[in-house]
């Protein structure tokens, strides 16, 4: 039976109008590279070198060979909505493309889709990228970005981190040659892709707040990459254009694009922790900011407070506190640290205090511990009063035993060491994690109440394998006692242990072979 070409399009129009619909999106005009794959596609389709040898209507999979150079095989599936071809060229190739237009010509125009395509080119990014200036670096981000971001079309959530990859894939073609400029090129397309995303989704009436916010943690890792390449001192005079501008991206977004002020004062953070090292330029932000009408974050001046030192605006403005903001808060104590601020960190740790509880207790319990353990590393800095200290471990609950744990050792305070354990009982194993060893070797007495709660929880299992475990719990437990000068002790209860069950007889032989008499 001879293979219809053209029913077989009329029967997957819809999948062949979405592909080429991706074509359209993930190309563009103003790059050289994407015009010559459409050039060489529609060369191909005129030569007829897109040759339709096979249709398996059970799986809707066709194939076609290209006659190329070197031949290549093109593989489309309708039901998957996939294409892949033979030859080495990842993503989107002219034997691809050509298959794909081999099958719309039955359907409609070629010429007039390649004349809709590209109607896109507004600008040619090879002339922007030549004459270098902030303005012209802007336009080529709209460029890329115009067909994604048309007016009355709804980003859906998924695509947030492939429209940029595929915008940062386009403009890293028009790299700049010189070293020095490289990083400071790829930060500041970055951050203005980032930006124009970030202004569509304040924008629009529904977001999917979750894949918003991975799509800002994933930006905020390849900005740490990035922000590190560029050197602190010994810049180019004339970036400074550059970076002027990427300070007023970073304050429109936080100020003026609306929701996730969390994720994006991290961004903020990073770049003034890494990028903009100037006192001049913190001056003329905090300027700014002060003078904006209806501050909405005035957590934000904290971080010109505390790169100008200016202790008593800081004092002044942690006065009003934002119980929603603690994340913030903690943010800014890195931020202080990182910029050898030991003074500003202890004024705002000291602040918080009183509002860690009820944001510990916000936190996911898949990752409250480790938030628990960040937030005891950042008050390890500073030395606490006694109504201080009950106030933060008391916020950690019993997630935060590990870390009150280290506190009362690094200060001997076995005896309470030994109350937390017993107000939280675990496991032998977390005992030992939270420093048992320490406590038995210092204060032996101390921990055979201990031992005796988890070897009895050992044998209330009663299985052989517990019982073993019991034995080596008693084993630790008479080493303390020997150390402690309470063997006489240690006699009389081993043997009441024995005598209480001597029913249990896998338990009597485990007992024997622990050497656990005399």
């Amino acid at each position: 039976m001879t293979l219809s070409v053209a029913m077989v399009a009329h029967e997957k129009e819809d999948a062949i109008r979405e592909q080429l619909k991706r074509v359209g999106k993930e190309l563009h005009p103003s790059v050289a590279e994407d015009e010559e794959i459409i050039r060489r596609a529609l060369f191909a389709l005129r030569n007829q070198a897109v040759v339709f040898h096979r249709y398996l209507s059970l799986f809707s999979v066709m194939m076609a060979t290209v006659r190329d150079v070197r031949d290549a095989e093109v593989t489309i599936d309708f039901r998957n909505n996939t294409i892949d071809c033979s030859c080495p060229q990842e993503g989107w190739c002219r034997h691809k493309v050509s298959a794909l237009l081999s099958l719309y010509q039955h359907l409609d125009s070629v010429q007039d889709w390649v004349r809709q395509w590209r109607s896109k080119k507004s600008a040619d990014l090879q002339s922007l990228a030549a004459v270098r200036t902030p303005g012209n670096w802007l336009k080529m981000v709209d460029e890329v970005l115009a067909y994604y971001l048309e007016e009355d079309e709804e980003i859906p959530g998924f695509l947030y981190e492939t429209i940029a990859e595929n915008a940062l894939e386009k403009l890293r073609k028009h790299l700049p040659f010189e070293r020095e400029w490289q990083p400071v090129y790829r930060l500041f397309m970055e951050l203005a892709i980032t930006y124009q995303i970030s202004l569509r989704v304040s924008q629009a009436t529904a977001v999917d707040a979750h894949l918003f916010q991975a799509f800002l943690q994933n930006r905020f890792h390849s900005f740490q990459n990035t922000v590190h390449e560029i050197p602190a001192s010994s810049r180019l005079f004339a970036t400074d254009p550059f970076f002027d501008r990427m300070q007023v991206m970073l304050r429109e977004m936080l100020f003026e694009h609306d929701g996730f002020f969390s994720r994006k004062m991290n961004v903020y953070l990073l770049f003034w922790d890494s990028v903009f090292t100037e006192k001049r330029r913190a001056l003329e932000e905090l300027v700014h900011l002060q003078e904006r009408q209806g501050m909405k974050f005035p957590e934000v001046l904290n971080v010109f407070y505390i790169i100008l030192k200016n202790y008593a605006a800081l004092e002044e403005n942690m006065r009003q506190i934002n119980p929603e903001h603690v994340d913030i808060y903690l943010g800014l104590v890195k931020f202080a640290f990182s910029k050898r601020n030991g003074q500003a960190a202890e004024i705002i740790l000291r602040r918080i205090l009183p509002y860690l509880k009820k944001f510990i207790q916000s936190v996911n319990r898949i990752h409250r511990s480790s938030m628990i353990y960040s937030i005891s590393s950042l008050y390890e800095n500073i030395t606490l009063s006694e109504e201080e200290e009950i106030l933060l471990y008391s916020a950690f609950g019993k997630d935060g035993v590990a870390q009150y744990s280290k506190h009362l050792l690094a200060h001997k305070r076995y005896e309470e060491w030994v109350a937390l354990h017993q107000m939280y009982p675990t496991s032998i194993g977390h005992l030992e994690y939270c420093g048992l060893k320490q406590v038995a070797e210092e204060a032996p007495a101390l921990v055979l109440p201990l031992y005796h709660f988890y070897a009895m929880e050992e044998i209330r299992q009663k299985s052989r394998m517990n019982y073993k475990e019991a034995v080596r719990i008693w084993k630790k437990m008479k080493a303390a006692a020997k150390k402690a000068g309470k063997m006489r002790f240690w006699e009389e209860y081993i043997g009441a242990v024995r005598e209480q069950n001597k029913r249990l007889r896998a338990l009597q032989e485990e007992l024997e072979k622990g050497n656990l008499f005399g």
